[in-house]
């Protein structure tokens, strides 16, 4: 399990350029029971500095009782994650180590939360990885998980970011689809899909499997607060980044981005902020209905209202936006497409022709539809005709 990616994570009620305003941890509309044993209960012999949030893990650190760390997987804000073997049965498992930081501990908390209401879930039959349970180290959280592979950023990049054909991709993102499937059978929106939060369980294998990680954005569909930002720069859909009330589509949109991330090796909207990503976004697909405009708690922040024109809305210029912001838009992306039509020429150029090019390209335009009522349905993606007569 390894959720690093580069990428960069924005998790606030406000537009991610509003830096002034700080951030706010993600925060749904739900009361959890997640109780912890008290600290007597709990061995912290093995490391006495567990409680410090500077972590001071190594090669060789146990962690709770019986978990021996032999190498390091990853690290975020949250923590590291790091291999571990089981020195009473030499299981080797990743274990993610929380800080022990108030707002990192409840996080966690919130994260063991949607774990436990996902046991009902195989993890193999739904791509989900396989979460072991927790333990305590000192005042820390540490969630034990199945070892993985690699990421799925990693993977694209072993196939030096020159996209994948499609008799690769294609396994890949029926499989995605099926955890978004089978999450959304029991009510949970992921909010932080991105590559970086897909595994490989062996990038050995053929066809590959691949598993959803990292849990911590997640949420009941039925919490979801509109204004909230949740997921990655670039990732988002448009309705999260404006405000707009949201739903399960906003994984739909961020599966959208990760198939053409697939096909391409490249992000499609690699913006460092929201207001490029939505330039990206209008440049090649338009702009969103005005209905939608106006129901976004955020649309002042990126676009000027104007009455006097049929189209209500106009984005703000770069200039205009830098003005008000003091934020610099720069030109980030690899491709450029005036349309997504157009992606079908990229591949054809990129890979020569393959069969279920034009498909592919007819299900990402479903994917990326502005509008989430309009958005395919996981259960639609994995009946879509890209995926026959492929053998399920």
């Amino acid at each position: 399990m390894n959720s690093t990616g580069g990428e960069n994570l924005v998790v606030s009620q406000q537009p991610s350029s509003w830096k002034s305003q700080g951030s706010q941890k993600f925060n749904c509309s739900f009361q959890n029971s997640v109780e912890f044993p008290q600290k007597g209960h709990v061995n912290t012999s093995a490391n006495p500095s567990s409680s410090e949030d500077d972590l001071e893990i190594s090669e060789g650190t146990i962690l709770g009782d019986h978990h021996m760390v032999e190498s390091f997987l990853g690290e975020g804000g949250f923590g590291v994650v790091t291999r571990c073997r089981n020195t009473k049965n030499n299981q080797i498992v990743a274990i993610k180590v929380n800080k022990s930081d108030p707002e990192i501990l409840q996080q966690a908390k919130h994260e063991i939360f949607i774990l436990e209401h996902l046991r009902r879930l195989d993890p193999d039959r739904c791509n989900i990885v396989e979460w072991n349970g927790y333990f305590l180290d000192g005042a820390r959280i540490c969630l034990n998980f199945e070892l993985l592979d690699q990421s799925l950023w990693d993977y694209i990049g072993g196939w030096n970011n020159q996209g994948l054909p499609i008799r690769e991709l294609r396994p890949i993102l029926h499989q995605i689809a099926n955890a978004l499937f089978h999450l959304g059978s029991v009510g949970i929106v992921h909010a932080d899909l991105k590559p970086a939060n897909i595994m490989v369980v062996n990038r050995h294998e053929s066809p590959i499997k691949v598993k959803l990680i990292d849990f911590g954005l997640a949420c009941p569909a039925s919490a979801l607060i509109p204004g909230y930002r949740v997921g990655t720069v670039g990732y988002c859909a448009p309705e999260v980044m404006l405000g707009i009330p949201y739903d399960e589509a906003i994984d739909m949109w961020a599966l959208g981005l990760v198939a053409v991330e697939l096909a391409t090796g490249v992000p499609l909207y690699p913006g460092r902020d929201d207001y490029d990503v939505l330039k990206f976004i209008i440049e090649t697909q338009g702009q969103l209905p005005d209905h939608l405009l106006e129901s976004g708690l955020y649309t002042h922040y990126y676009f000027i209202e104007d009455n006097y024109y049929e189209q209500r809305w106009t984005f703000k210029t770069k200039e205009q936006f830098q003005y008000e912001t003091n934020y610099q838009s720069q030109e980030t992306r690899y491709i450029k497409l005036k349309c997504l039509d157009d992606l079908e020429q990229l591949l054809k150029v990129r890979r020569g022709p393959e069969n279920g090019q034009q498909l592919f390209v007819r299900l990402i335009k479903q994917m990326l539809a502005l509008d989430a009522n309009q958005r395919i349905t996981p259960l639609e993606v994995l009946k879509h005709p890209f995926f026959q007569p492929w053998p399920l």
